[in-house]
């Protein structure tokens, strides 16, 4: 079978299955980033299993999330749902108090159609606390959409915003606008905006989970631009959620978000700044400067500040020239991971990916093929929902230095050596905004790191015999 690399990016779909972690494990980053909140996964004994594992947390430490577990007798409907989800709340409340409690449905909350959506407000009603249902199966989600749900599920609850031009500032623009009306140049008009924005002060906020050092590094970027981010989604107290309305714009940071961004564009209103995410210093840039553009400022000492990031990555630059990857799929971080590795020198040769929203990734895309051009780099194949078996036989065929991959293939792979790094360490991981560069190719360039140093003690051969 011979196997051609496209000189343009090309779309496939191929299974329609998901072969990603489960999305319920959005716990593990939500419940500590929302302080005041506390999960209730809805599942049998096997989501129970799951999460004690994959979250590492054992249960005498008290986390802020639970397991309500489902049994015979509610699958065979002998038990009232309502009336065992009623004491459970009633004990979380009295336990913990907490801002809002969050319900995460699961593959068995689909399959016997618990109506979740239905008994939350009568109890939010009885018991006088927020509840808010999200759904996370791995039926219908990916790994990372899980947390799309739960931010969809939340910008219903964020409050609405009032008319914040006052006659006052309303005559302001006004006067603004007259002032420069007889000036036709482009420089004007961009200045005409920039004081309407700056009189107006017109709220941006960002939608995405980030550690909170993470969302306080983009925050700060975008002062130094002279934008306050007026608030986040998810916030980290549940009371402090940010007001929406047909006024304010917002924009994401993670690629996975789009069932969110949806949500807030035709339910709350809001306007949606479609650019590239902030996921290695060129991303970091385009994301900037498209908001930037919006808000009709010019950009500050921003392609200095680039440079000098790409010049502390130099030692990792040199180690990732000219290998290739491949990306088997599991998180949907892969298109702009792989932007950022292709702008770091790397040939990528397949971009497996679960789900993929084109409009909401359109910037990130259109920055991938500017970077292949721009890189001299042959542009990858995009594959949504790819069959595991035949990307194999393809990996077999062009034997790429690094497979990014689902933890099930990683020992499989290596064991017919080919490298592999895990995905969802990307997840767990910082990767977001000019800092945090070094953390990605760190991640990336550990397995590489690993064969120099065998093959400097002379291990190599006595691996691959093995």
């Amino acid at each position: 079978m011979s196997i051609k690399i496209s000189e343009t990016l090309t779309f496939e779909c191929e299974t329609g299955n998901y072969h990603t972690f489960c999305p319920i494990s959005c716990v593990a980053w939500l419940y500590q980033k929302i302080e005041d909140s506390f999960f209730l996964v809805v599942g049998t004994k096997t989501c129970g299993y799951f999460l004690q594992n994959a979250l590492g947390v054992m249960i005498f430490a008290e986390p802020r999330y639970a397991m309500a577990e489902l049994e015979e007798g509610d699958i065979s409907a002998q038990l009232n749902d309502y009336q065992e989800l009623k004491r459970l709340c009633i004990q979380i409340k009295k336990d913990r108090n907490p801002s809002v409690i969050i319900w995460i449905g699961t593959c068995t909350t689909e399959i016997i159609k618990m109506d979740l959506e239905g008994m939350a407000p009568k109890l939010e009603n009885e018991l006088e606390i927020p509840i808010i249902v999200a759904r996370a199966n791995g039926l219908d989600y990916a790994f990372t959409q899980g947390e799309d749900t739960v931010l969809a599920a939340m910008a219903h609850r964020c409050p609405e915003q009032e008319n914040f031009i006052g006659d006052k500032e309303q005559n302001e623009k006004k006067s603004i606008e007259k002032l420069f009306s007889f000036l036709p140049t482009e420089t004007e008009k961009k200045t005409k905006q920039s004081i309407i924005n700056s009189k107006n002060k017109i709220p941006l906020v960002l939608f995405g989970s980030l550690p909170s050092t993470v969302a306080s590094q983009l925050s700060l970027e975008l002062n130094r631009q002279s934008i306050n981010v007026s608030g986040w989604l998810p916030s980290q107290r549940y009371t402090d959620l940010p007001i929406l309305g047909n006024n304010v714009y917002v924009c994401g940071v993670n690629p996975f978000l789009s069932r969110t961004a949806t949500t807030l564009m035709r339910r709350r209103k809001c306007k949606l700044i479609g650019a590239p995410f902030p996921i290695g210093p060129d991303g970091t840039r385009a994301w900037i400067e498209e908001i930037c553009s919006v808000f009709g400022l010019k950009t500050q000492g921003l392609e200095e500040r680039e440079q000098l990031i790409w010049e502390s990555l130099r030692n990792y630059l040199n180690l990732v020239r000219g290998k290739s990857v491949f990306f088997m799929g599991d998180n949907l971080l892969e298109i702009s991971l792989a932007r950022f590795l292709i702008r770091c020198g790397m040939i990528v040769y397949e971009i497996g990916i679960p789900y993929m929203d084109k409009r909401y990734q359109a910037a990130e895309l259109k920055l991938l093929q500017i970077t292949c051009k721009k890189m001299s780099i042959p542009m990858p194949r995009i594959v949504e929902k790819p069959d595991n078996y035949n990307q194999i036989q393809r990996m077999r065929e062009l034997q790429p230095d690094l497979a990014i991959t689902g933890m099930a293939h990683a020992n499989p792979l290596e064991a017919r050596g080919i490298n592999t790094k895990w995905s969802v360490e990307f997840t767990f991981a910082q990767i977001h905004g000019f800092t945090n560069a070094k953390d990605v190719l760190e991640l990336v360039t550990r397995p590489l790191r690993r064969n120099n140093h065998l093959e400097n003690l002379g291990w190599t051969d006595l691996v691959k015999e093995r």
